[in-house]
């Protein structure tokens, strides 16, 4: 059944993937209250991944950290997400390029952009 769930949300993201925004809800970590962001995004299978230019220092960040359920909105459909912060060098790496020639137009042998190098990578993992 899982996999069945997993498969689903790859192709809606799929077809998702070239929008500009997602827009994410967090729980304040102080209010309990729902924030939502509007914030570039990037797909990889049924995650999706955002960085912040601010790094620790954003709230949403720091909600995250408090917990991490989040919802995620693109279009008119919304998904739960859990959040992970990335450990793993070649994922982080696969991230920022994406991220780079999704917003930036960046191309092989150039150089990354200083919210593309070394903002924070953020992964939520997404289902139905």
């Amino acid at each position: 059944m899982e996999s069945k769930l997993v498969e689903s949300v790859v192709v809606l993201l799929k077809e998702m993937m070239g929008d500009d925004y997602c827009y994410v809800t967090t729980i304040g970590r102080t209010s309990g209250e729902p924030r939502e962001i509007e914030i570039w995004f990037g797909v990889h299978k049924s995650s999706i991944y955002l960085i912040s230019g601010a790094g620790e220092k954003s709230n949403w960040v720091k909600n995250m950290r408090a917990n991490p359920n989040v919802n995620v909105r693109i279009r008119e459909r919304t998904f739960k997400g859990l959040v992970h912060f990335m450990s793993a060098e070649d994922e982080e790496g696969m991230v920022r390029t994406m991220m780079a020639k999704k917003y930036q137009g960046w191309r092989a042998g150039h150089t990354f952009s200083d919210w593309a190098r070394a903002g924070l990578v953020v992964g939520i993992e997404l289902g139905l």
